[in-house]
Parts: structure tokens; C-alpha cells; sequence
């Protein structure tokens, strides 16, 4: 099928067409066989602690043991809810060695979210940082949740972490009191699992091995039931994509985005580690000295992350300073790369920022800019092997090559649908094909560029306004750090833009954004409320929510 792709034609020479979705019976045999590999090699760092592939895979066989001695059996749903510790792929890799199906948690969810997620799952199990054990009190008699395993940041951490647990608790004051009857600590349940072995295990390519719960931006979160053919299949994708620059046991990745995210989970925790790739875990990625200081301390060549936490960066006072001297890879999805901070870090970094896109229905990654900066800015890329991509109108029939139209997308990688949701996976998944929900076009070399989400669809008089056409126009003015541009009821046209701005300094009024939007863009989709924030609403991963500052404004309309 692939010769009707004429993104195939565009690819850079030593990617194929295909990958074999099946190269691996399960993501375990892929973790067997790179532990194999790499056996002394540097696999992930965390606060300047590391583990080897060889120790990860000692640790984590420790972890399944444990867990398999508990009483859980494969198909048992285990919850893990923590920042980016070490904690994390050795939990992770334990349970998919016991044959669990993981549930990836927000740490950042609010006890109502959490009762949601887990009571939605069936989680029986969670390991979880203490720091938010005292909202799982709140409501873990509401749930299924019999076994509890807690970690700390500074547990795995040596003498440092002593250090660091302390002030966590102590200074900052972090750690609010709760009470968990029964509860087991990480290293403790390492300790035990010791000396036991984990038992005989099948591995089918169709389990489920994650419920990746969606962001809930539209409704109720849903968990995307994700097997081990799809993520296998993905890793494969990003692994023919990425080959071409990236030398197996050789490289660094900084990975600043949490681990439980479906971007960073596949990408850097399942894909850069089968390349042996040493992997540098940032705990909070708001925190931008921090990651100076692991530019500083390794070469790093492989760099993930959001718009917001690129452009934060090159904001940062001493980023333009350091080394970039080893960066091969710098790969922004989760959110609309905007051109104006893919163009500025190339000029400070010299390496290409290139724009990913997909869903957590996909794995995540459906198509990507060629990573060696020979795609197209202001893109989403070239859909990865063995993905079919097109556009379709409200009838769900294909429309013109260069037209707009929904995104629609086909391939191995896409979920096997909602967890115990058949209705709401019947409306987005027909015939293999899942309806994105984004608006987007083709060229004809088979780049695709997203015009916006539907929901996200501004009405002015009968146009259709799209906010990322605003914000890129702009975030290329000189003295904005960010914008977002949301839609607001109008009497005269139905909707206007209202558009929230957070300055560099405070040295452009309003009226010059608007006089600066009149030259670049049409007269109804110029902004007719301009407001200035020292700061936006963010998802964890810094995304800026656009919901919040809808719902905002509803509120202050209706008081």
C-alpha cells in the first residue's frame, strides 16, 4: 500500500518504507535483549546517580518477583504515579516482567482525578511518591487499591538523597502528613524481592500492557488500551527514524518531559533505550537551572520536549552559553512548535528543532520532521513507516490534495481502543482508521501542517479562525515570550479573538500587538482584546491549556 504514500518519496535516504511490527513477540522480549547488549553501558540518571542496564535489569527482575509474590497476576492493573526518578523504568520494566498492565498517573491530579482514573482502570496496586500519598489517602477506600509501594526523590540517591529527602520534608515542607496502612517502600520491596524468582509468564503481542489515559481536555479522561504490537511497533517506527543519526551505546539523551507521558514513555524510555542510549532523567523540568546544569555536566546529543520548555530555555539567562557541541537530535511534540523558537534554536544550538505529532491513541508518534533538518518548518513531518495519514471532510470522505480537512490516521500503533468505553471507541476508530480531531492539510510531498483542533476552532462571522495561525504571528514579534489566543462570545460576529500575551519585558503595549497583527493578518481574525499575564496556565508538560483561560473567562462573564 505503501506506494500510493508520497511521503515515502521524501523520506531521507536509509529510512524504509516499513517496519516489521512483529520483530518483537512483546515489549519484554525487546527489554531481555537490550539489557543483553548493553550490559555495561549507562542506561538512566537521575540527580547524578545511575544505573546500568545490567543493574536496571537485576533491579527491575527484583521488582516483578516482589510483585508476583504479592498476589497479583498478569492482566492485574498497577498504577505508578512519580516524577522522573530512578524509580521509574526499574517499576515500569518489573511490572511488564510480572505480566501487569501499567497505568500511567499525573502525580500532579487532584484526589477527584485520581478516584477517576483509578476506580475507571481497576487499579489494584500503585506505586506512588510519598509526596502525593496524602491525596491517594483521601480516596483509596473509594478504589480497588490493596497494595501500596511508596518512593521518595532522594531514596535511590545514596547519602545524597538522606540530604535531599530532608529538605523535601523538612525545609520545603513537600510531604503532607498521611497514613497508609500496609504500605511497603520501594528499596524495601526491592530488598525482598531479592531472593525470589519471577514466575513463567506468557507474553501475547495483543495484551493490553498500558492504560494511557487521556488528558481529559473534552470530557471525562479515557484509558487508551495500548498493546504490546502497538508500542513495539512504534518504538520500531522512531527507531528507523532515528537511526540514521544516532549510534547504538554511544549517545545521551536529556529527558526533561515525565516518563508517564506518553511522548517521553515511548520515545525515550522504550525507543532511545533499545539503543542503548544513556538517558538523563530531569525530576522538574520547570526548573531551568537544572537542566543547564546536565548540559554542563554530559554531551548531550538527544533532546525531547514541549514548545513551552524550548522556548523557556532559550529565555533562560546562560542557555546560549553552554555546549551544544554533541546535540545531534532536538524533537518538540505535545503541542503546536511554533517558528519563531524552532528558528531561534537552531541559531543558538545549531542543531535543527524538528515537530513530531501524535496522539496518545497512537503511541504516540505518527509522523515526524525528518530528524537531519531537511523537512519543512511549520510542519508536522512525514507520517513514520507503516502509517497511513490523510484528510477527510464531515463526511469522512478524502478531500483534495492541499484542502483542509480532518486528520485521520492508520497503522499498527493505533490503540486497540478505550477501556471498557466500545461506544466512544466506535466514534473516533473505524475500519483502522482514528478520527484525530485536529484540522489539518497535505502538500503534495506528503508533508501534513495542522491548521488547529476543532474545539479549538474560533467562529468569527461565519470564518473559521484557527489560534495557531494567530500565535504564530505573534510569537514572531519581537518582545513576546508567549501568547495564547482563545475565542470569546461577540454580539456583532458570533465569536472574537481575545488574545493572553506574557512579555519579555514590559516594553510593547497592546496597541502595537494589534497594529503588528493588522499587517500579518486578515481583519476578522485580529485580536479585539488583548490582555497581558506574567504567566500562562500549563499542563504538566507545558502545554499551555486554553481550556482554563476559556473557562476563565466564562466564569468572569457569567459573575
Amino acid at each position: 500500500m505503501y506506494e500510493k504514500r508520497p511521503w515515502v518519496a521524501s523520506y531521507p535516504a536509509g529510512i524504509p518504507a516499513n517496519i516489521d511490527p512483529d520483530a518483537y513477540h512483546s515489549v519484554v522480549n525487546l527489554l531481555d535483549e537490550t539489557f543483553a547488549k548493553f550490559p555495561d553501558h549507562l542506561a538512566f540518571s537521575n540527580m547524578g546517580v545511575s544505573l546500568s542496564f545490567r543493574e536496571l535489569d537485576q533491579k527491575s527482575a527484583q521488582f516483578a518477583a516482589y510483585l508476583s509474590s504479592t498476589g497479583l497476576k498478569p492482566g492485574d492493573r498497577i498504577a505508578l504515579m512519580m516524577p522522573n526518578m530512578l524509580q521509574y523504568p526499574i517499576a515500569l520494566f518489573g511490572a511488564l516482567r510480572a505480566g501487569l498492565m501499567v497505568v500511567n498517573t499525573n502525580p500532579m491530579y487532584t484526589p477527584r482525578e485520581m478516584k477517576h482514573q483509578f476506580e475507571d482502570s481497576g487499579a489494584v496496586a500503585i506505586i506512588i511518591a510519598e509526596n502525593f500519598a496524602s491525596n491517594l489517602e483521601e480516596i483509596i477506600e473509594d478504589t480497588f487499591i490493596k497494595k501500596v509501594i511508596l518512593c521518595s526523590v532522594g531514596e535511590m540517591l545514596g547519602f545524597k538523597g538522606v540530604i535531599i529527602n530532608f529538605v523535601i520534608r523538612k525545609i520545603k515542607k513537600l510531604v503532607p502528613k498521611y497514613k497508609l496502612k500496609g504500605a511497603i517502600w520501594f528499596t524495601q520491596a526491592l530488598k525482598e524481592g531479592k531472593d525470589m524468582t519471577i514466575p513463567s509468564i506468557k507474553h501475547n503481542p495483543d495484551d493490553v500492557i498500558l492504560l494511557q489515559y487521556t488528558g481529559g481536555t473534552t470530557g471525562v479522561a479515557k484509558g487508551a488500551m495500548l498493546t504490546n504490537r502497538n508500542l513495539v511497533a512504534n518504538l520500531q517506527q522512531m527507531r528507523a527514524v532515528m537511526a540514521i543519526r544516532l549510534n547504538e551505546g554511544q549517545e545521551i539523551a536529556l529527558n526533561p518531559l515525565p516518563l508517564y507521558h506518553i511522548f517521553a514513555f515511548t520515545v525515550n524510555c522504550l525507543n532511545l533505550f533499545s539503543f542503548g542510549i544513556h538517558n538523563v532523567l530531569v525530576t522538574n523540568a520547570r526548573d531551568l537551572p537544572s537542566i543547564h546544569k546536565e548540559f554542563k555536566k554530559y554531551k548531550i546529543s538527544v533532546i525531547t520536549g514541549v514548545n513551552t520548555l524550548f522556548n523557556g530555555l532559550l529565555h533562560s539567562k546562560g542557555f546560549a552559553e553552554l555546549d551544544f557541541s554533541a546535540l545531534k537530535i532536538s524533537v518538540a511534540g505535545g503541542m503546536a512548535l511554533q517558528n519563531a523558537v524552532a528558528k531561534k534554536w537552531q541559531q543558538v544550538t545549531g542543531c535543527p528543532l524538528v515537530e513530531g505529532y501524535g496522539l496518545t491513541e497512537t503511541s504516540p508518534v505518527a509522523s515526524v520532521n525528518p530528524i537531519d533538518g531537511t523537512g519543512k518548518r511549520g510542519t508536522i513531518g512525514l507520517p513514520v513507516p507503516n502509517t497511513d495519514m490523510r484528510i477527510v471532510d464531515d463526511k469522512g470522505q478524502n478531500v483534495p490534495q492541499g484542502e483542509v480537512g480532518e486528520i485521520q490516521i492508520k497503522g499498527p500503533q493505533v490503540m486497540k481502543g478505550y477501556y471498557q468505553k466500545p461506544e466512544e471507541t466506535d466514534l473516533i476508530l473505524k475500519e483502522g482508521w482514528i478520527s484525530t480531531g485536529d484540522i489539518g492539510k497535505m502538500d503534495t510531498e506528503g508533508y501534513f501542517s495542522i491548521v488547529d483542533r476543532k474545539k479549538d476552532m474560533i467562529l468569527v462571522s461565519g470564518f473559521n479562525v484557527y489560534p495557531n495561525e494567530i500565535e504564530e504571528v505573534v510569537s514572531s514579534m519581537e518582545g513576546i515570550k508567549e501568547c495564547c489566543a482563545i475565542g470569546i462570545p461577540s454580539e456583532q460576529s458570533g465569536e472574537s479573538v481575545k488574545l493572553f500575551v506574557v512579555l519579555k519585558e514590559d516594553s510593547i503595549t497592546k496597541e502595537q500587538i494589534i497594529a503588528f497583527c493588522r499587517e500579518n493578518l486578515t481583519a476578522y481574525k485580529i485580536p479585539r482584546q488583548v490582555e497581558f499575564r506574567k504567566e500562562l496556565p500549563k499542563s504538566n508538560v507545558g502545554k499551555i491549556l486554553r481550556r482554563l483561560l476559556r473557562d476563565e473567562v466564562a466564569q468572569a462573564k457569567g459573575n
